[in-house]
């Protein structure tokens, strides 16, 4: 079992930019594939970004490609999403999630896959 917490959420204004953190305790880290999700008042939640055990292999919804990087640092037991030229849509409660998966292989962009969640940490852009 693992324990997730997001921190590095708040206020900037539409272009700015944010750094999540996600970090994991109570389990080896390095076993998980780790994904970001969002949800925003009024809808669902919705992936954002995922990366494998390894940090080999990411992957992204295409409303954040070219803006948003996730990386990890299973030393520190901490996934990041670097969050550039944030946009007013970017709104959201930024959730972070892992999942047991195989060490090259790409964590799924359904949040039903995901074993352990964090509490969230809200990101919001001003126009």
């Amino acid at each position: 079992q693992v324990q997730l917490e997001e921190s590095g959420g708040g206020l900037v204004q539409a272009g700015g930019s944010l750094r999540l953190s996600c970090a994991g305790s109570g389990g080896i880290f390095s076993t998980f594939g780790v994904g970001w999700f969002r949800q925003a008042p009024g809808k669902e939640r919705e992936f954002v970004a995922a990366i494998s055990r390894s940090g080999s292999r990411t992957d992204y919804v295409d409303a954040v490609k070219g803006r948003f990087t996730i990386s990890r640092d299973n030393a520190k037991n901490t996934v990041y999403l670097q969050m550039n030229s944030l946009k007013p849509e970017d709104t959201a409660v930024y959730y972070c999630a892992a999942v047991y998966s195989g060490y090259n292989t790409k964590p799924p962009a359904s949040p039903e896959r995901y074993d352990y969640w964090g509490q969230g940490t809200q990101v919001t852009v001003s126009s």
